[in-house]
This record gives structure tokens, sequence and C-alpha cells, in this order.
């Protein structure tokens, strides 16, 4: 350090202050501001990115909240139409049984009809042929009654003495 003492000259030092003082008013002119302005422009868009970045958060919370609410409103849509295709197959459903029990009901009585007419058919039919065997064995036994003339006397005295006169 004493050689640097030592050696020291005026001259030299006035001349390298000199030259940095120029260098430092250089550099200040034509580089400080550039180098300035691009530090500044860099934390503006430091800055700027992230305010955008803190605004897409913002809107991405509100898509995520959309979204879900879109998703609440879909499963409750979805509820609903489950809902109401189940009302609408148990309708259908208890519609078909109706529909086939009063089915059922028109076919027994129709058969019922049908029965009561066959019955009715088959009772005139058996009073017909009872008619009919009544007027021949009535024939029968009239033609053995009056061949004998005592017997249609005693028959015509039978017959008036059954009706009564009032």
């Amino acid at each position: 350090m004493e050689k640097l003492i030592n050696d020291f000259s005026f001259g030299l030092f006035f001349w390298q202050i000199l030259l940095f003082v120029l260098l430092l008013l250089l550099l200040r002119r034509f580089a400080w501001k550039p180098i300035l302005n691009a530090v500044n422009e860099r934390e503006d868009g430091i800055k700027n990115a992230l305010a955008a970045a803190e605004e897409a958060k913002k809107e991405m919370q509100n898509v995520t909240a959309d979204s879900e609410k879109l998703l609440k409103e879909a499963r409750a849509e979805r509820e609903t139409l489950l809902k109401e295709a189940r009302e609408i197959k148990e309708k259908m459903i208890a519609d078909s049984k109706e529909q086939a029990r009063l089915e059922g009901d028109k076919m027994l009585k129709q058969a019922q009809a049908a029965i009561e007419s066959e019955k009715k058919a088959a009772v005139a039919e058996m009073k017909a042929q009872v008619a009919t065997l009544s007027v021949d064995i009535a024939e029968k036994v009239i033609k053995e009654q009056l061949s004998d003339k005592d017997k249609q006397l005693k028959l015509v005295e039978d017959m008036l003495g059954d009706i009564k006169l009032s």
C-alpha cells in the first residue's frame, strides 16, 4: 500500500476522475435512460402480467362457479325429467291396467249376456217341446176318454164341477 501512496500522481488522478465523470455523463445520457426505460417497461410488463393473471384467476373462478351452477341445474333438470318419465310410465301402466280391466268387464258382460240369451232360447225351446208333448199327450188322453160316451159325460161334469160361478 505504501508503494501506491509513493507512486501517486495528481495529474493522472485528475485525468482519471475527468474520464470517469465523462464516462458517467455518457452513460447517463446514452445508457442509463435506455436501461432504466427497459427496466421500467419490464416492471410494467410484469405488473400487467400479474394483473392479467389475477383477472384470469378471477374469471376462471367465475367460470368454475358458473359451470358448477350449470352442472347443478343440469342434474336438477335430469332428476325432474326422470321423475316425469317415471310418473308417465306409472300412469301408462295404470291406464293400461284400467283399460284391460274395462275390456275384461265388457267381455264378461258380453259372455253373461250371451249365456243369458242362450239360456232363454233353451228355456223357450224346452217350453215349446213341453207344450208339443203336452198337446200330444192331451190329444191321446182325450181321444181315449172321448171314445167312450160315459167317460165323456163324466169328463164334462167334472169340468163343470171344477168351474165355480161367482
